[in-house]
């Protein structure tokens, strides 16, 4: 590898060498085993390469890889020495060049000796000495560097795809297996069917020689002997691994019914320690996978295909998904639980994808021109896919809670996807499954291809936050996974679009009258902007800017490597600043052009640009070229990066616009609301029997946000003021953002006869990590969150209510003991972690 690692740093590093070689396909192979709390299994890659990054100035300059560029001088292979005919067998390791290799017949024991573990190997290995260029013909061999962490790694072998029966139809030489698989992920879209039927058959081909491996803190690096370059390595590899239970992309917990559960859970190190991979959002890649687990399990999956479980033996099913339109590997998600489907009473025409008629207004998105990405089957050039308004659904969660879900889930659905519709068009994808993921998910919520996770915090309260999430996660489907940012620091372009869009879906849900959504719009900027106020406060400057890299967008080492700045920080998991900034960057944009010509544009953009990886400047010079130069004023992409994007702080147009702002109504009936509670408040005990008693008005759940957050800026509150708040706005019954802010008037003014609605908020609305596995009576030595929140269950267990750094938060269900000291810790943390953060994928 060319990048150098700063271990005291926060930065992410991205080790894959994907200017040298491109895993095209994955097939996982995999066992979900509870009792151990491991999946294990195989994984085959397939690679193309020769398509080497082109390094340029501007990213508009720079060249991707293309399927048509493929290498065409091949050398004749190594005939297959080490025929394996059982893929999951089990070898042991030995040394040899500084290397692991594999050998036959011996137990493994890589699970016990660690030497397979995150900390770099007894062997010594220069990440470096081994990797050579793909043009290079020096000494060297070629390294394969794949991302991996928290694995076990078994065995690497080349597999034999020419063994393959009918692999012939694919090339003239099928002895050539570098050309089979050339052949192979070529295919044209098409013939989509075919290529997952020989990923498939390849997959289970027998291998042809054991590969070189080793692994490191961040990564998994294969070689062949004799092999230097790219062109020349496998292109077809069979890796065996098993994951560890402490693994950092899949969570092992039970779900609200009590009943073992595992899911991916949007980790800061994405996939790298569920499959060793190619991180870099560059390499776009297809999959499929079977999955096997006890009967009694579902597995969800981001998948094309709405699958159905295969009866394999007494207690065991198997299931298969399938992915054909590239993205990045960090998009793979998966969701194995005893989680239950929950279907309508009685089906309603309007919960059926239809087709319709359009306006001229919104016509405008079904374009005949041809897709300017990679090919695959893309659903804007199926013309039925262009106008169905409501793709097809599904909802699953714990047993206990598919009351809820029927009740305030379901029914928001078919709204939301048509109303997403009408504003952008086409849906990325063709069906979609929502999952309400266990009361430890870290989040409101996180989208992936065909797959959304809810927290149970939005089944809570009126439909309003419900469905704003959900719209926040629909929005996810176009910006953030079929559009993608080419470099993850660039967060805001799935963020700040989601965050931006969510008002605009969740409008038109409502079927809200034009001042209706404009209100609604507005009272949601003000409560944004107090959010942005407080986060610019209480964060470190660096950590505001929306393109921390500035001109090195983008950018990546000779070999493919980077590093994602701050992608380790704790503190980043609760920042907003990429949701904030950017919603307020894109709602000022939008001002400037009108609402009709901006979406008219955004349209456009989307057709433009889906299906492919995209940078700052590249939305922002197409969104400047539409405008007329007359229109464009003070604007220009310099001038926006400088403003908005590479510097901390609020930016100087947002200070303009706000201060020259007037306030909506209903943010002035809040503000009239607030007064009155002021007043109620500073009445003595003992009133006279003339004076008036306030009339309080009904406030919508937005409003009740901020009217809390007014009332937390008083100093004092008495008990008697905080009785009648929560019996005037049934405040216990509220959503997750409005008992948020109730807890913390409670924590803040001592209110005991409301600790009951802290304690039940601690437990079920924030996101919450994993207990601390370290024995009652040890020392809690565990990776801790960071200072805003570490970990959650060892206070009784295992700490005796002591972190080494800071005090963690308590055994929720032992808390009531505690009170003085809840009260000390909920405080701090109920301001330092706001409800509304989320992690959507990429």
């Amino acid at each position: 590898m060319d990048i150098k690692l700063d271990p005291s740093r926060d930065d992410l590093p991205l080790m894959a060498n994907t200017s040298h070689i491109l895993v095209k396909h994955y097939v996982l192979d995999l066992d979900v085993d509870f009792e151990s709390q491991i999946i294990e299994g195989t994984i085959v890659l397939f690679f193309e390469s020769g398509n080497k990054f082109k390094k340029q100035s501007s990213s508009t300059e720079e060249t991707y890889p293309s399927e048509s560029n493929k290498a065409c001088k091949f050398r004749t292979p190594e005939p297959c020495h080490i025929p394996v005919t059982n893929t999951r067998t089990v070898s042991s390791k030995m040394g040899y060049n500084d290397f692991v290799i594999c050998g036959k017949g011996e137990k493994d024991t890589s699970g016990k000796d660690d030497n397979h573990d995150n900390q770099e190997q007894a062997s010594g290995i220069s990440s470096s000495k081994y990797c050579c260029d793909a043009g290079n013909h020096g000494s060297e061999d070629f390294l394969l560097v794949l991302d991996c962490c928290d694995l076990s790694v078994l065995k690497v072998e080349e597999v034999d795809v020419a063994a393959v029966p009918g692999i012939e139809k694919f090339t003239r030489s099928p002895k050539l297996r570098n050309q089979i698989v050339c052949e192979l992920v070529a295919l044209p879209a098409d013939r989509w069917r075919e290529q997952l039927d020989y990923y498939a058959r390849c997959s289970q081909a027998p291998g042809c020689g054991e590969l070189l491996f080793d692994i490191d803190t961040w990564s998994l690096q294969i070689r062949k002997t004799g092999v230097q370059t790219a062109t020349d390595f496998p292109h077809a590899i069979r890796i065996q691994y098993t994951t560890k239970p402490q693994g950092r992309s899949v969570t092992w917990t039970s779900d609200q019914s009590g009943r073992p559960c595992v899911y991916t859970m949007g980790s800061p190190i994405n996939n790298r320690a569920l499959f060793p991979c190619q991180e870099p959002p560059v390499a776009m890649s297809t999959w499929q996978a079977t999955v096997r687990a006890a009967a009694s399990f579902v597995v969800l999956m981001s998948g094309e295909n709405s699958a159905k479980p295969t009866q394999l033996r007494e207690g065991c099913s198997s299931w298969h998904y399938y992915v054909t339109m590239p993205m990045p590997a960090s998009t793979f998600t998966i969701a194995v639980g005893s989680w239950t489907e929950t279907k309508p009473e009685i089906c309603s025409s309007d919960d059926l994808a239809t087709e319709k008629s359009f306006s001229p207004f919104e016509a405008d998105f079904r374009y005949a021109g041809v897709c300017g990405h990679m090919e695959y089957p893309c659903r804007f050039q199926n013309a039925s896919a262009t106008t169905q308004e409501i793709i097809p659904h599904r909802v699953f969660a714990p047993v206990c809670l598919k009351g809820a879900c029927q009740e305030t889930l379901l029914p928001l659905i078919p709204p939301c996807l048509s109303a997403a519709h009408s504003v952008l068009g086409t849906h990325p994808f063709s069906r979609l499954d929502v999952l309400i993921v266990p009361a430890n998910f870290p989040s409101l919520g996180m989208a992936s291809p065909h797959l959304v996770f809810l927290s149970q915090s939005t089944l809570t309260g009126m439909s309003q936050f419900c469905g704003t999430r959900l719209c926040h996660e629909i929005a996810h489907a176009w910006f953030g996974l079929a559009i993608g940012a080419r470099d993850w620091t660039e967060e805001w372009l799935g963020e700040g679009f989601a965050t931006h869009l969510e008002d605009v879906f969740w409008a038109k849900a409502q079927q809200l009258a034009p001042h209706e959504a404009q209100e609604q719009r507005e009272l949601r900027a003000c409560l944004r902007w107090r959010r942005l106020q407080d986060e610019v406060r209480n964060s470190p400057e660096d950590m505001q800017v929306l393109r921390p890299n500035k001109e090195k967008t983008g950018h990546v080492s000779d070999s493919g490597s980077s590093v994602i700045k701050h992608g380790l920080n704790p503190d980043k998991v609760f920042m907003q600043v990429h949701y904030l900034k950017g919603y307020f960057l894109l709602r000022f944009l939008a001002r400037r052009l009108g609402d009709d010509t901006y979406f008219s544009f955004l349209r456009k953009f989307v057709h433009k640009f889906h299906g492919q990886l995209i940078l700052s400047q590249d939305f922002l010079q197409m969104l400047l070229e539409s405008i007329p130069e007359e229109r464009r004023l003070e604007l220009s992409v310099e001038n926006i990066f400088q403003d908005w994007l590479e510097s901390s702080g609020i930016p100087q147009p947002l200070q303009r616009e706000r201060l020259a702002g007037a306030e909506c109504g209903l943010v002035r009936q809040v503000s009239a609301e607030v007064a009155k509670w002021v007043r109620v408040n500073r009445r003595p005990r003992k009133r006279k029997r003339k004076e008036t008693e306030e009339v309080l008005e009904k406030l919508l759940p937005d409003q009740l946000v901020l009217l809390l957050e007014h009332l937390l800026e008083q100093r004092t509150l008495n008990p008697r003021t905080l009785q009648r708040l929560e019996r005037t706005y049934h405040l216990s019954e509220q959503d997750a953002e409005v008992r948020h802010r109730w807890c913390e008037l409670v924590v803040k003014h001592k209110y005991t006869e409301a600790y009951g609605n802290v304690e039940r908020f601690l437990q079920e609305d924030q996101g919450k990590r994993s207990p601390c596995k370290e024995p009652t009576g040890s020392t809690c030595v565990h990776e801790p969150v960071g200072r805003r929140f570490p970990c959650r269950l060892c206070w009784a267990a295992a700490c005796g209510g002591q972190h080494p750094a800071t005090p963690c938060p308590p055994a929720w269900l032992s808390m009531v003991v505690h009170v003085p000291w809840l009260l000390s810790v909920a405080g701090s943390w109920l301001q330092l972690v706001p409800v509304g953060v989320t992690s959507a994928c990429l």
